[in-house]
């Protein structure tokens, strides 16, 4: 009996891109047919459930073969077992090491260890995300994290030379290399209310501005570790509250400048000390690693709460934290300017990113 049959040969690897984000995302190949016939995969292609249960099988068992290749990006545009368009494999790496943000959210801050992995079961079950999903993505900011500890150079472009990454997801690596490095305190109830994107906006504030990078880069892990001499020359700002007249005079300063201005003027005048005092005392501690990590906690507690119990709007804050800052500037006996601005460049930044209306 004849059979004619329509045979294509090519070299091209095919990956289907739905097919690819169900593995990413830990489907089962069974669960992964489920949802391709629920999206009518099989009306689509004319196909039976045995043929579609084949291709995903086979595209699960290319993934698989890729995934080491994946682990070193480099490695893909230089290898032949695979040929994959260049469009394809800056593809195939951005998905391959994008994560869930509800995910990260509740390792940021955490040791990248054994211990923290042993919690991914519960990390799954309370985000939604499968534990193959979660565990890949912890992989990979394990893996950046080690890659980048042994690097000289700025902390984002090292990641995105060596991951081929965009340059936001380098960014969004970045903050998670930072958190992990510092330790910062992320998972406190107070602090519930911030988003991964609120926390990464921050890293990059703090990377930019208060690492040894910021001013001098050409040292070892100039964007992972903060500025000693900077957190020591910190200390010198503790004369604003310390100082009666010089108290005194900044907040007369910055009323002055308010008046008129806002609703909020009597809480903003009544408040002042004590809000001042709450904002010199998070600087002038931060030589000390524990208030290092309990930075967001602390400015959550000293400032922000305050203020939204106060029922400030965001337009307040800018405006109370830009006459604060700017005030400074004319206060006779304050010498440190340099080092003021540089403090409060980055607190007004994160407390606008962080004051949630």
């Amino acid at each position: 009996m004849a059979v004619e049959l329509d045979v294509f040969v090519g070299n091209t690897t095919i990956m289907d891109e739905e097919v690819y984000q169900l593995w990413l995302d830990g489907y089962t190949v069974n669960d992964a047919v489920k949802v391709r016939m629920a999206g009518g995969m099989l009306d689509e292609c004319e196909a039976n459930q045995d043929v579609l249960l084949s291709d995903t099988m086979d595209q699960y068992r290319t993934f698989q073969m890729c995934e080491r290749l994946l682990q070193s990006p480099a490695k893909l545009a230089n290898q032949l077992l695979f040929q994959i368009p260049p469009h394809r494999q800056t593809m195939l790496i951005e998905r391959y090491y994008a994560f869930d943000d509800v995910f990260v959210r509740e390792v940021l801050g955490k040791k990248l260890s054994k211990g923290t992995k042993k919690d991914l079961d519960d990390i799954g079950a309370k985000t939604g995300v499968t534990l193959k999903s979660c565990r890949r993505q912890f992989d990979n900011f394990k893996r950046v994290f080690k890659v980048v500890e042994e690097l000289k150079g700025p902390l984002v472009e090292n990641i995105r030379q060596h991951f081929l990454l965009s340059d936001k997801l380098a960014r969004d690596y970045a903050a998670i290399v930072f958190f992990a490095n510092n330790r910062f305190e992320t998972g406190k109830k107070k602090l519930q209310y911030l988003t991964f994107q609120d926390f990464a906006f921050c890293a990059g504030q703090l990377i930019n501005n208060w690492t040894v990078g910021a001013v001098d880069n050409t040292v070892e892990d100039m964007d992972v570790d903060l500025d000693k001499e900077f957190l020591q020359e910190l200390k010198e700002l503790k004369i604003l509250i310390t100082d009666k007249d010089l108290l005194d005079q900044h907040k007369s300063l910055v009323c002055t400048a308010l008046r008129g201005k806002t609703k909020a003027f009597a809480e903003m005048e009544a408040n002042f000390k004590n809000l001042s005092r709450g904002l010199v005392n998070i600087a002038t501690k931060l030589t000390n690693t524990k208030d290092v990590r309990d930075f967001f906690i602390d400015l959550v507690e000293k400032f922000i709460e305050p203020c939204r119990s106060d029922r400030w709007t965001s337009a307040d804050i800018k405006l109370y934290l830009t006459h604060y800052t700017n005030s400074a500037h004319i206060l006779d006996s304050f010498k440190h300017q340099a080092v003021w601005d540089r403090y409060m460049g980055v607190i007004k930044s994160c407390i606008y990113k962080m004051y949630h209306d």
